[in-house]
């Protein structure tokens, strides 16, 4: 899930706003819209399932105005296993990674691992923080350990942070370094300021090379630590606040 689209997940049906809220039961929440009691931004609104934003809509029961209860934040540290979706549904009924996390209340994917990658993923109801870990600007590093079917040459490894223009689209990476190398097999640790979807793949692919396991071990100074496949931690708010006061640096 990228930057541009978190704003698009907080949105919620009107009746649970009011119920989450509250106002009223769910069942009673809707009878009142049904009946023309309820506005929004000045509008009735007679349909249950209208799409509320919560943090910039107003929303009036019989002219009185509805203040939202905001929730208490929650910072989640995942380690996906493969073949899990990151993305909250998945039309061809494949594991939500989301379902690892038994916690009431909505929460969110903090960017996307491809369902064949594994590793660290982070998960929050806080639309800021997740801006903040996800937009461009702040440039903040991912790091990586991809397993590649054989080893890069130098000049491949330069393409990796030169960048490969893809589709119209330029993917690159900030560094390639070698961890260990086989006869099979090359271990590389990789590290990105984007996390553009499936990037380290199309670009290995681009040129030649089969990946054959990645999985992303750090997000700024979030390390995935000891955390077993499928397990989840709650973030210190150490954690967090260094996170937020991250960007262009990592750890390098």
């Amino acid at each position: 899930m990228g930057w541009r689209l978190w704003e698009a997940c907080l949105t919620e049906r009107l009746s649970k706003f009011l119920a989450v809220n509250g106002v009223a039961s769910r069942r009673k929440a809707e009878a009142m819209i049904k009946h023309g009691l309820v506005n929004v931004n000045n509008h009735k609104i007679v349909d249950p399932y209208y799409q509320v934003d919560s943090e910039h809509d107003r929303v009036t029961v019989d002219g009185m105005p509805i203040s939202r209860v905001p929730p208490e934040k929650v910072y989640i540290a995942l380690n996906k296993p493969p073949g899990y979706i990151s993305d909250l549904a998945d039309p061809k009924g494949r594991p939500l990674a989301r379902d690892l996390v038994p916690i009431d209340g909505r929460i969110y994917p903090v960017g996307r691992l491809d369902f064949a990658s594994e590793g660290l993923i982070l998960f929050t109801n806080d639309g800021s923080f997740a801006d903040r870990v996800l937009h461009p600007r702040n440039e903040i590093e991912r790091e990586y350990h991809v397993k590649l079917q054989r080893s890069l040459s130098p000049q491949e490894a330069e393409k990796f942070t030169i960048g490969r223009r893809i589709d119209g689209i330029l993917y690159r990476v900030r560094s390639v370094q070698l961890l260990a190398l086989t006869r099979k097999n090359a271990w590389y640790a990789i590290k990105a300021t984007e996390g553009r979807n499936r990037m380290i793949r199309r670009i290995a692919e681009s040129l030649g090379h089969a990946v054959l396991r990645l999985r992303r071990i750090r997000i700024g100074s979030v390390l995935l630590g000891k955390l077993r496949p499928g397990q989840y931690r709650h973030l210190t708010p150490r954690e967090v606040q260094r996170l937020l006061g991250e960007g262009g640096q990592g750890q390098r």
